[in-house]
């Protein structure tokens, strides 16, 4: 994504890329070890765990193996996305999840710039329904490949050929759909929510097709932040959601 960003990126980024990466990607070091450190079993944990004592409503179910696992991934992957919705829709967790939003860029370090409660949270998300549904490792192990690939496809600074982006978007989730999302229009922040399959923003009626001020004009981030060293600085992105913006 880095070298299709750099041949051909979509947009001109206006800050200097190397110190919003330094923060973003100083962020994933926190979070990897946040996780080895406080849950190091995580999700895959969970799922050797109902295997083994046969737990969950997939495992009682009797079905094939092949046939479980599937499910279990539409099953994570509908998961994630009222996740998502919900750390839009409740404000304690929107002042986690506005770390995300606050990127006043658009790449694929955005991908990865989440706050630690955030990824805790997630975790704790993943392994309760993991454990609900005694998904099987395979599909924990696939589903957790997919989430961090689709994440870094979906915040690149690129564009599909345009003859692709319809026949995609129908599918999956592409670039150009998920921009809408860091758009700082309020109803399009609230719009677009999945990570990789596009069909359950159109079943859940949370679907933007468009921004209002097209492909091209969208303004990425949040209106209430706008200072730089702020949005850009590991220290203030990692106190965001203690602190009050202007107006919210």
């Amino acid at each position: 994504m880095w070298l299709w960003e750099w041949r051909r990126p979509k947009r001109s980024n206006k800050i200097k890329r190397s110190q919003r990466w330094r923060s973003n990607l100083s962020l994933v070091v926190i979070n990897t070890l946040a996780l080895r450190i406080l849950i190091p079993a995580g999700a895959v944990g969970a799922a050797i765990w109902s295997t083994e004592n046969d737990f969950g409503l997939l495992q009682w179910a009797g079905w094939p193996a092949w046939l479980i696992g599937i499910i279990g991934l539409i099953v994570l992957d509908v998961a994630i996305y009222w996740q998502h919705r919900l750390f839009h829709t409740i404000p304690l967790l929107w002042r986690i999840h506005r770390v995300h939003h606050a990127d006043p860029e658009f790449d694929t370090t955005t991908g990865l710039r989440f706050h630690p409660i955030e990824i805790l949270l997630s975790m704790g998300i993943k392994i309760g329904v993991v454990l609900l549904f005694g998904i099987p490792l395979w599909a924990v192990i696939t589903f957790e490949v997919i989430l961090n690939a689709t994440s870094l496809f979906t915040h690149g600074n690129v564009a599909l050929p345009r003859r692709l982006e319809a026949p995609f978007r129908a599918l999956i989730v592409t670039q150009e759909m998920h921009r809408i999302h860091h758009s700082q229009r309020k109803e399009e922040t609230n719009s677009n929510y999945c990570f990789n399959l596009s069909v359950w923003d159109r079943l859940f009626r949370s679907y933007t097709r468009q921004s209002k001020d097209g492909s091209d004009g969208i303004h990425i981030g949040l209106k209430q932040y706008q200072d730089v060293t702020e949005t850009t600085g590991l220290k203030g992105m990692l106190t965001i959601p203690f602190r009050d913006p202007k107006s919210d």
